[in-house]
């Protein structure tokens, strides 16, 4: 078998702990590219140590660590990009002009929500030859990053489902199986339709509930700082888990109405509270209750909230900064309320949560309206 190159774009948690998995496996070649100088200077001479749920660890070294976009990508056969979906827009851009000519080469997101095969099909016009799919959901939750240094792996997914552009051919959509097959450890199945994964709740409905459980209108903490450090799912409020079940219902609702307007088969998405319990499994103590399937999750333990101290006083407040606003609500939830608006699906808690947590935020700085078709969804099928 030839060698597989594979080019990793984002040195987040996800990056540096498929930059390690990925450096392990024989046969593969693997490049990083990040913006961050002390990443670059950390693995230099050392590797990333990746702390393993049962207690175990072992170190790895990406082949090429790298802020040149061009010498991570030139050989690519696999581009994975796992920098959060508002720096997307930005990282392939970056790559567009490098990327190989002679050849396949697969453009694909970890996750691919936020509607990645929008932003893709428009950053790569002109390039043919360019394969865009994204995965479902992280094949790995992944938490405590060290950055050059260290990343500790959560649970991990029974099965993972890929989707691509509705442009690619049965052809191209093998061949990216096979390379992912070759990649990850679990079974990959090819979904039918790339709408699979940008109608399949996640990050978007459940950080942007949970927050707004702790801190917003009716909640606990509202007006108020957090005493302690949080978790984002063992200390999950009731309300928080409430709202996300008002938003995962009206999910569905949108759902159904995209099977209606195209023809579509979306079967495969499914409740939030299947989802979890079908991707985690025993993982799970007591999966009763949305409630109870997030806080006894053996794979979301210990995953912080994203909290900073206050300033001139006691407590913590939430981090206006983080990417749970900055992607998932203005790149992901901001796309739901917009497609549910544009197919007339009513969506009040969708849109009563996402409108607090932009004003949280301070505002949008960008969002994924910026590349979501304009004329989307078109005229009815």
């Amino acid at each position: 078998m030839t060698q597989l190159h594979v080019a990793i774009c984002g040195a987040g948690r996800t990056g540096h702990l498929n930059a390690a998995l990925f450096a392990r496996r024989p046969g593969v070649h693997v490049s990083l590219l990040t913006r961050n100088e002390e990443v670059v200077a950390r693995l230099r001479g050392g590797e990333i140590t990746v702390q393993l749920p049962n207690g175990e660890a072992f170190s790895a070294r990406p082949d090429l660590v790298t802020m040149d976009a061009a010498a991570a990508v030139a050989q690519a056969d696999v581009v994975v990009v796992t920098a959060p979906a508002h720096v997307r827009p930005a990282v392939l851009e970056a790559i567009a002009e490098h990327l190989p000519r002679d050849k396949p080469v697969h453009v694909g997101a970890i996750p691919g929500f936020c509607g990645f095969d929008w932003l893709a099909a428009e950053a790569l016009r002109g390039r043919p030859n360019a394969v865009i799919w994204g995965l479902k959901d992280v094949p790995h939750t992944a938490f405590a990053l060290d950055p050059g240094k260290s990343i500790r792996m959560g649970g991990a997914k029974q099965e993972l489902s890929v989707g691509t552009h509705r442009r690619e051919s049965h052809e191209r959509r093998g061949e990216l199986l096979s390379y992912l097959q070759a990649l990850f450890d679990v079974p990959v199945a090819l979904l039918d339709d790339y709408m699979e994964i940008t109608l399949t709740p996640g990050n978007p409905i459940m950080h942007s509930s949970v927050i707004y459980g702790l801190i917003g209108p009716y909640a606990q903490w509202h007006g108020r700082s957090i005493p302690d450090p949080l978790c984002w799912w063992r200390d999950c409020p009731q309300l928080g888990a409430y709202f996300l079940e008002r938003m995962d219902e009206e999910c569905l609702a949108l759902c159904r109405a995209v099977e209606s307007r195209f023809g579509l088969d979306l079967g495969s998405v499914k409740p939030l509270r299947q989802e979890i319990v079908e991707a985690y499994g025993d993982q799970i103590a007591d999966a009763g209750t949305m409630l109870s399937i997030l806080r006894t999750n053996r794979a979301y333990d210990d995953i912080p909230a994203p909290l900073v101290p206050i300033a001139g006083g006691e407590g913590y407040a939430i981090d206006r900064e983080s990417r749970a606003f900055h992607e998932d609500v203005a790149y992901g939830l901001a796309l739901l309320v917009e497609m549910a608006r544009r197919l007339n699906v009513r969506a009040p808690h969708l849109e009563e949560i996402f409108a607090w947590n932009v004003s949280y935020m301070g505002g949008l700085r960008g969002s994924s309206l910026a590349y979501f078709p304009p004329d989307w969804p078109g005229e009815p099928q």
